[in-house]
């Protein structure tokens, strides 16, 4: 991108709003809506997205037509602070902050306290009569120029300032430092800097100011912004550059920072919650390194200025409409808001106040839907402790972010992205405090524990932010990241052991605990009940028993979109006769075990109809290929050898042979495995292929659904059964085999005389079915895309090599943008399902179609559903809730665009 000579690259806070939030990114538009709203505000200006884009293509060039606006406003702000940038004695001193369109806190660069040098630091105490502010603000401005701008890393700085403070008291708070300690740290900072950096620190303020700039310029690329980018899909726009007058919150006793939200981040409850540190500066608060304040003790300390805030923050959120995260600094007694944005929130808050805010008047019932994403709404079926387990509580810190996790003690961030990235998925980052380095860690993890901070730190707020379990300020348990080990009075923890943290009520628990799933409840079942009101696909649930029907049930399933056949055939009693029928020489055989399995799959099919009463439950007919349910053929072998070396030594001991028929078994067993086994199984006998080669076990399943669907006829119970013949390929497939089981359903319907409304379709997964779906809608009375199966025949993937071996590469190199296999192609897969449905629906108007792979429970693909015409998704039960929020959303977002 290039700058052109009449775009406008800085505006005045006066000059801008909340429209403009795209160039002026989401805290310089706020701070200038809140100009314009007449709240007391620290003026300065703001330096565009669009100029941020253009410096990484011509950086100089970009930093010269920027240097004169940035000087002309900088003098506009020294007219209305009437103070002068770069004054000894009486100087503007300003803060230099990041702001993308899109909230990401921590993740790019502030810098604090700028224009202040050797001399100015005198002009500050000299004027404030207050020496130990004026060099505390010096300090801090040099570790953060010295941290943020020039690179020399904050632990460099932490190490000088921590070994001051020791030198006083082993506890010592960073407020407990005098005039000539500080006096002390500046000097041992400039050192630091001058040795790091090879000249000494920068005293011309305008040079500060510009390196800043730039900084904050290039923060947009750091490795924190980019993984947040990726990770929440945030386009490229950019950071603007806000540069604001200073205001103090470290100047005594009656100065603070601190911040506030307008409702509970993370319960949602209409509660004004905050915290806040008197004599701190903001960074204070969010590094956790000091454990702040409630906002409630504010009544005490200052409660005028309470009284003001609490105003204001009602105000703020009646104008936006939404919950407020405020950050504010009292100066001398004079309250000043800093940022206003709209909150983070746990997805459990998400819902409680977008459910409140619809039934408060704010909102519409649309906009309380499509405030909560899809994605993190799956965040809200957390797990909790089972109240029943006998449990260690180690201790107790802030509860940040709400549900129960277990997981490895691990306790630096490239440790956990290592694991994770080798399959670990019980990981619990443990760290002193987080820092936006540490993003790739907590995104890794499956929850945060940190030593210090409070619920607006870092730790806390991102957690919320990711869904994941966080338990902050732990301050009885201490942390020796050098050993890799948690102490808590005589208990050590070592890195690699379990512990488990309930981010909703703060404990710390040893080891791994049993957790319990969570229930729909309150305003999450009722922001799904507006969900149903608006949606227009259907939501189904993939369940194979009855236990799997009761819970879809119980999540508002409105049918079974898939039920496998295959998955009853391997419970551990059913097993043994299955081989045996796979084993059998003849039909005759082969059908006296079918019988034995009857009954069996009759049960199964009459529990899960009586529980669907009413409801469409979709039977996929045996789909596997046999030898899935044989045994190994390495374990076979290995056994039959042990069995004749144990028959070879009876023999020479004893001159008998007791084992012969064991090992004739098992030569038959090795024989048959042998016989069964495929190149390549996916692409074998399996689904129809299968029902045409042994016709015997697909008319056994169908006499079972039939059976069971006719005898809850009789009782007075509703069926609506389902018959899916999978893998068809050809509509002479398809015909061959639905004939004959027609006429074995008609049978058994005529026997019971009773009245059956059934259904006989197919699954498309296989791309010549997608080709040539007006013939084969012809057979079928209903489509269900079996988008797993689709997907690999598409591109010719097999998906576990494909995900173990090239996939990860394929994404990190951006050859794909998204693991096909978890979110639908659209332009591949979609184009042959988008192919199918309209060929179909030319033969069979009202052809009835669904997804059944994993797909119908991922948002963005039951949007796409959605665009395309489908009739229902479905998906595992506890994903339903996320699938009518999604259908809810793709309608909204159709009706909007009409």
């Amino acid at each position: 991108m290039t700058i052109g000579s009449n775009i406008k690259l800085v505006f005045e806070f006066k000059e801008g709003n909340r429209e403009l939030k795209n160039i002026l990114g989401g805290k310089g538009a706020n701070l200038a809506e809140m100009t314009n709203l007449g709240l007391n505000i620290p003026q300065g200006f703001t330096i565009t997205t669009e100029a941020c884009l253009a410096y990484f293509e011509k950086p100089e060039e970009v930093m010269e037509e920027v240097k004169p606006k940035v000087l002309e406003k900088l003098k506009i702000l020294e007219d209305i602070t009437g103070k002068k940038f770069g004054d000894e004695k009486n100087s503007l001193l300003v803060s230099v902050r990041s702001g993308a369109p899109m909230s990401m806190p921590g993740m790019m660069d502030t810098v604090l306290n700028l224009g202040l040098n050797d001399q100015s630091v005198i002009g500050l105490a000299t004027l404030t009569n207050n020496p130990r502010f004026a060099y505390d603000s010096y300090r801090r401005f040099i570790q953060m120029f010295g941290d943020v701008v020039m690179g020399i890393g904050d632990k460099n700085f932490e190490r000088i300032l921590n070994k001051c403070k020791r030198m006083i008291s082993r506890n010592a708070q960073d407020t407990d430092l005098q005039v000539n300690d500080l006096q002390k740290i500046i000097t041992d900072y400039k050192a630091l800097y001058e040795k790091e950096i090879g000249e000494s620190f920068p005293q011309d303020p305008f040079k500060q100011l510009f390196l800043a700039i730039e900084a904050v310029f290039k923060s947009w690329n750091n490795k924190r912004a980019i993984t947040y980018r990726k990770m929440n899909n945030i386009p490229n726009f950019g950071t603007a550059v806000n540069i604001q007058a200073m205001v103090f919150g470290n100047k005594g006793s009656n100065s603070a920072t601190g911040v506030a939200f307008s409702r509970d981040p993370s319960t949602g409850e209409k509660l004004r919650f905050g915290e806040y540190l008197t004599n701190a500066q903001g960074e204070d608060v969010v590094a956790g390194i000091r454990t702040p304040k409630k906002i409630t003790d504010m009544k005490k300390e200052f409660p005028e200025i309470y009284d003001e805030l609490m105003n204001t923050m009602e105000n703020l959120e009646n104008h936006y409409r939404d919950m407020q995260d405020i950050e504010f600094t009292i100066e001398n007694g004079i309250l000043f808001i800093l940022q206003t944005r709209n909150g983070k929130r746990t997805p459990s808050a998400g819902v409680k106040i977008a459910v409140d805010m619809y039934h408060e008047g704010l909102i519409s019932k649309e906009e309380a839907i499509m405030r909560n994403d899809p994605k993190k709404i799956s965040k809200l079926m957390f797990k909790s402790i089972d109240e029943k387990a006998i449990i260690r509580v180690l201790a107790k810190g802030i509860s940040a972010s709400p549900g129960a996790v277990s997981g490895i003690a691990i306790f630096d961030a490239d440790t956990a992205e290592e694991l994770a990235n080798e399959g670990q998925k019980e990981i619990i980052l443990v760290r002193p405090q987080t820092k936006p380095d540490d993003i790739h860690g907590l995104y890794a993890a499956s929850g945060v524990l940190t030593q210090f901070g409070g619920k607006t730190s870092h730790a806390a707020v991102v957690a919320r932010g990711m869904g994941k379990p966080a338990v902050v300020g732990a301050q009885d348990i201490e942390i020796d990241e050098e050993n890799r080990e948690i102490k808590v009075a005589d208990t050590v923890i070592k890195e690699g052991s379990y512990i488990t943290i309930d981010g909703s009520t703060g404990r710390v628990i040893e080891g791994k605990v049993p957790l319990v799933e969570p229930e729909i409840k309150g305003e999450f079942l009722e922001l799904l009940k507006m969900a149903d009101e608006v949606r227009k696909l259907g939501v189904r649930a993939n369940a194979d028993t009855p236990i799997d029907a009761q819970k879809a049930l119980e999540f508002g399933a409105e049918g079974i979109g898939l039920c496998r056949t295959e998955h009853m055939f391997m419970a551990q009693e059913r097993l043994p006769v299955v081989q045996s029928m796979i084993m059998s020489r003849t039909k005759e055989d082969r059908q006296d075990y079918l019988n034995k399995i009857l009954p069996m799959q009759q049960g199964d099919f009459y529990e899960i109809f009586k529980i669907m009463e009413g409801k469409p439950v979709t039977i996929r007919l045996l789909d596997p290929p046999l030898h899935e349910f044989l045994p190994e053929l390495s374990v076979v072998l290995l056994e039959n050898q042990e069995l004749k070396m144990t028959n070879a030594l009876s023999r020479s001991l004893l001159n008998i042979t007791p084992l012969d028929k064991e090992i004739t078994t098992k030569n038959k067993v090795i024989s048959l495995i042998r016989s069964l086994s495929e190149e390549n199984p996916m692409m074998g006998l399996r689904g129809c292929r299968l029902g045409i080669v042994w016709p015997e076990i697909i008319e056994m399943q169908v006499k079972a659904i039939f059976e069971a669907a006719c005898l809850l006829k009789e009782e007075g119970i509703n069926v609506i059964p389902e018959v899916m013949i999978p893998l068809v390929g050809m509509i002479s497939e398809l015909k061959f085999i639905k004939n004959d089981l027609v006429k074995i359903a008609k049978e058994i319907i005529e026997r019971y005389g009773v009245e059956l409304n059934y259904k006989f379709g197919t699954m498309i997964e296989i791309p010549r079915a997608a080709l040539t779906a007006d013939e084969i809608a012809e057979e079928a009375d209903f489509f269900s895309f079996g988008t797993n199966d689709l997907t690999q025949m598409t591109f010719g993937f097999s998906r576990d090599d494909a995900e173990s071996k090239f996939l990860p590469i394929y994404l990190n190199k951006e050859i794909l943008t998204e693991n096909p296999f978890e979110t639908i192609d659209q332009k591949g897969v979609g184009a042959l399902m988008k192919m199918g449905i309209e060929l179909g629906r030319k033969t069979r108007p009202d052809l009835k179609c669904g997804i059944c792979g994993e797909h119908g429970g991922e948002p963005k693909s039951i949007g796409f559903a959605h665009s395309i015409g489908l009739d229902y998704v479905s998906c595992s039960p506890f994903r339903i809730p996320i699938a009518k929020l999604a259908a809810a959303h793709a309608a909204i977002m159709e009706k909007n665009t009409e």
